[in-house]
C-alpha cells in the first residue's frame, strides 16, 4: 500500500471508511447492548459547563426566610417541591424516556422504574417498547413489556406524588399502545388519581430527524420487518442488522391536531410533547403549549442514550443550553419545560433550572447507576443531586427553585448571563 501523508485530515478514520464501508459510520457494534450511546465526552456541548453560578453578595429573600423562620435559613430549608406537567413531585427531577433498546430492557428498565417511584419523580416510558417486545400481559413476557414498568412503578410510588408518561412514535401508534395503556386495569389507579400522561415524540437528542434506531440479530429484525426498516450496513458476515424507526412527518397544524386528539380521546391523561434540539424549536415549544400541552421536553444534543450514526451523535442538533436560550422562559407556569442531556449532578440541573427549565431529566445518568446497584443505585444518585440543589441554591440566597433566574449565572463571554454587573458601571 502506497503512503500517502494527509496531515490536516483524520487518517484513521478516513481508513476506517475506507476499510469497513458503511460500518465506519456507527459506533462500535462490539458495544451495543452493554455500553450508552449520545454524544460523546469530548463533543462540543456549548457553554452549559463553562457557566459559572455566582453567588451575589447582598441576599433580600434570605433576610425574608429569616423573618419567617425567627432565625438564619439553612440548606435544609430550601424547598425542592415542584409541578413536572401536571404531576406533583419532591423536587424537579423526572426520569427519562428509554426505549426498547437492550441496554434499558427487562430488569434494568423495571429496576429504574420501582426506585423512580419509590423517589416519587414522574418516569417516562421510551417509544417502540410494545412494537419490539409486546406489551407484556403475558407473564413470561411483563418484565420486558410495557406494562412490567407501569406495574413497578404504580406498586412503590407513594400517594400524591409522581406519574408515569407513555411515549408514542409512529411505530407505537399503529400498535395502539395509548389505547392499550388507557385501558389497563393496571394504569387504572394511576389514572384516576391524575398520575398518567401521553407524551408525543417529535425528535430527541441523539439523532435529530432521524427516527429510533437499534441493532438487532438478524432473526429477531425479521420478526419486526413489517414494521421497520431494516438495513444491512455492517456487511453480510455480521450477525446484527440495523434496525430505523420512521421519523413522523410534522407542521404546525399537525403538531396542533395531534395534540388536540390527544386531549380529546385521552380526556383523563396529561398531555406531554418531546422534541429534538431543532433550530426552531422555540417556535415549535410555543406551538405546542398554544394547543393545550401540558409539558415540553427538549433534548439537547448531548442527550439521548440510543444508538445512532456518529456525525448525528458528535455534529447534529443545538446543544441543550441553546435550546434553552431559543425557547426562554414560559410565562404560563402551570405549563412545564422539561430539559434533558447529560444531567447527572447539582450544578448542571441548576444552570437548566436557571435558564427557564421547570424540571431536569435523567438518563444515562440513571442507567448507569441502575446497573451499578438495581435496588438503590438510582435512588443515592438522586440524593446526591438533591443535596447538591438545596446547598447550591442556599449558597444563591434563594429558597424554592422557581427563585431562580439567568442572573444567578455567568458565562464566559459575557453575553447571555446577567447584566446586572453591567447596569452597576453605569451608576
Amino acid at each position: 500500500m502506497t503512503h500517502i501523508r494527509a496531515p490536516h485530515l483524520p487518517e484513521p478514520a478516513i481508513r476506517a471508511r475506507a476499510r469497513d464501508g458503511t460500518a465506519a459510520i456507527f459506533p462500535g457494534i462490539d458495544g451495543y447492548g452493554h455500553t450508552l450511546f449520545g454524544a460523546a465526552p469530548g463533543a462540543d456541548a456549548g457553554d452549559l459547563d463553562l457557566a459559572r453560578i455566582v453567588p451575589p453578595v447582598f441576599v433580600p429573600q434570605r433576610l425574608e426566610k429569616m423573618f419567617e423562620l425567627g432565625r438564619e435559613p439553612l440548606y435544609g430549608d430550601v424547598d425542592l417541591r415542584s409541578s413536572i406537567g401536571g404531576f406533583a413531585a419532591p423536587l424537579p427531577v423526572f426520569l427519562c424516556a428509554f426505549g426498547s433498546t437492550q441496554v434499558a430492557g427487562g430488569q434494568l428498565g423495571v429496576a429504574a422504574s420501582e426506585q423512580a417511584a419509590r423517589l416519587g419523580i414522574p418516569m417516562v416510558i421510551g417509544e417502540n417498547v410494545v412494537p419490539m417486545h409486546g406489551y407484556g400481559r403475558l407473564a413470561d413476557a411483563a418484565e420486558h413489556g410495557l406494562i412490567g414498568r407501569i406495574r413497578a412503578y404504580a406498586h412503590a410510588v407513594p400517594d400524591g406524588v409522581g406519574g408515569v408518561v407513555v411515549q408514542q412514535s409512529t411505530e407505537d401508534a399503529d400498535a395502539e399502545v395509548w389505547n392499550l395503556v388507557y385501558s389497563d386495569p393496571f394504569a387504572t389507579m394511576l389514572l384516576e388519581s391524575g398520575r398518567l400522561a401521553f407524551e408525543l415524540k417529535v425528535g430527541q437528542g441523539a439523532k435529530p430527524g432521524l427516527g429510533g434506531m437499534t441493532v438487532l440479530t438478524r432473526a429477531a429484525a425479521a420478526s419486526v420487518s413489517e414494521q421497520y426498516t431494516v438495513d444491512d450496513p455492517f456487511g453480510p458476515d455480521e450477525a446484527m442488522v440495523l434496525r430505523s424507526s420512521s421519523p413522523g412527518t410534522f407542521t404546525e397544524e399537525i403538531l396542533r391536531q395531534q395534540i388536540r386528539l390527544m386531549r380529546n380521546n385521552y380526556p383523563r391523561a396529561r398531555v406531554w410533547v418531546k422534541l429534538h434540539p431543532g433550530r426552531d424549536v422555540g417556535h415549535a415549544a410555543q406551538v405546542a403549549w398554544s394547543a393545550g400541552a401540558d409539558a415540553v421536553t427538549v433534548d439537547g444534543a448531548e442527550g439521548g442514550t440510543g444508538w445512532a450514526p456518529s456525525v448525528f451523535l458528535d455534529q447534529v442538533g443545538l446543544p441543550l443550553a441553546e435550546c434553552l436560550r431559543r425557547i426562554g422562559k414560559h410565562s404560563d407556569g402551570a405549563a412545564a419545560l422539561l430539559a434533558s442531556g447529560r444531567i447527572w449532578e447539582g450544578a448542571r440541573a441548576l444552570k437548566c433550572l436557571a435558564m427557564g427549565a421547570t424540571a431536569v431529566g435523567l438518563g444515562r445518568a440513571a442507567l448507569l447507576a441502575v446497573s451499578e446497584d438495581a435496588t438503590d443505585g438510582l435512588v443515592r444518585l438522586v440524593r446526591c443531586l438533591e443535596l447538591e440543589l438545596r446547598l447550591l441554591l442556599s449558597a444563591l440566597g434563594k429558597y424554592h427553585v422557581s427563585a431562580l433566574t439567568a442572573d444567578d449565572l455567568w458565562f464566559p463571554d459575557h453575553d447571555h448571563g446577567s447584566r446586572e454587573e453591567h447596569g452597576n458601571d453605569q451608576l
